[in-house]
């Protein structure tokens, strides 16, 4: 299990600064203290730990002016990189950009990087000054707006809504969204009224529908992400219900709970995967989808 935490403590600042210079000044024989600089005051700072409290990944937002705000130090240790957990910190640091009025982000991209930070919304404006006098960075920004809060593949994730809206009208009458895109963790919701039954309480069937069109969506956004082509069908699913939900519904699908691969696809075979999927009430989970959805190969 992983969090993202905001340094406060002595002990934690111990360890965030160590962190970044272990992975982002060690290997040039810097001593530490050179991961430091004079806006580190006055910056914001999270990182992500692990189970024990150790940090696996840290980044930092500096406000350099009314408009704007630039994201350095970004660093992931080497075990746990391509989990999501660079996405996950420029979700938090994008929030708090947002919450502090920035209308756009800058940041100095390492060769190499640019297809991370081009997913997460970034654009190259021009070539950044070399660092430590070898590595060659590029300068992206990204334009903040109060809708744009889908981190990765913006418009992938506003086609697939504007499919559920077309094809299957009676998501746009319940009012399901697609709410967050991090590359590994899928997240929808879904209005609550249009969906009460005489309890006051959301119909069973529709957070059935809600659990379905996420598990749909994920495999949906990874056939994008992998370039691959395929009518997604639901073959089976059963869900549990824990408890009901009177506020706000939602629903997760995360890659790392899907059983299955795309390779069938590569044969004009199809490929079945199975999906789970947790319904919320708010940040309470209540409910437990488990689909098996069938890709047919076009």
């Amino acid at each position: 299990m992983y969090k993202v935490i905001s340094p406060v403590s002595e002990t934690d600042f111990e360890q965030y600064y160590h962190f970044r210079w272990y992975q982002l000044r060690k290997a040039w024989d810097l001593p530490p203290g050179s991961e430091k600089d004079e806006y580190d005051s006055l910056a914001v700072h999270r990182m992500i730990v692990d189970d024990d409290n150790q940090p696996i990944a840290v980044a930092r937002l500096h406000v350099t002016s009314i408009e704007e705000g630039q994201i350095r130090y970004m660093a992931v240790n080497t075990q746990n990189r391509n989990k999501g957990l660079g996405t996950l910190l420029m979700m938090a640091l994008e929030e708090e950009a947002r919450a502090q009025g920035i209308k756009r982000l800058i940041l100095n991209s390492r060769e190499g990087s640019e297809v991370f930070y081009a997913k997460c919304g970034y654009q190259v404006t021009g070539d950044a000054p070399t660092l430590l006098g070898s590595v060659s960075h590029q300068q992206m920004k990204k334009d903040l707006c109060e809708a744009d809060i889908i981190i990765r593949d913006a418009v992938w994730c506003q086609e697939l809504q504007q499919t559920w809206h077309d094809t299957i009208p009676i998501s746009q009458v319940m009012g399901i969204r697609v709410h967050q895109y991090t590359g590994r963790v899928f997240e929808t919701r879904a209005a609550l009224n249009p969906n009460l039954n005489l309890h006051g309480t959301m119909f069973a069937g529709s957070v059935y529908s809600l659990a379905t069109l996420t598990g749909w969506g994920l495999l949906h956004l990874w056939l994008k992400d992998q370039k691959k082509e395929g009518d997604i069908v639901l073959g089976d699913g059963n869900i549990h219900y824990h408890k009901p939900v009177s506020q706000q519904p939602g629903a997760i699908a995360k890659m790392a709970d899907i059983e299955g691969d795309l390779s069938p696809l590569d044969e004009g075979k199809k490929a079945r995967l199975k999906v789970k999927v947790v319904v919320r009430d708010g940040d309470k989970p209540v409910a437990d989808f488990n689909g098996l959805f069938v890709i047919l190969p076009k």
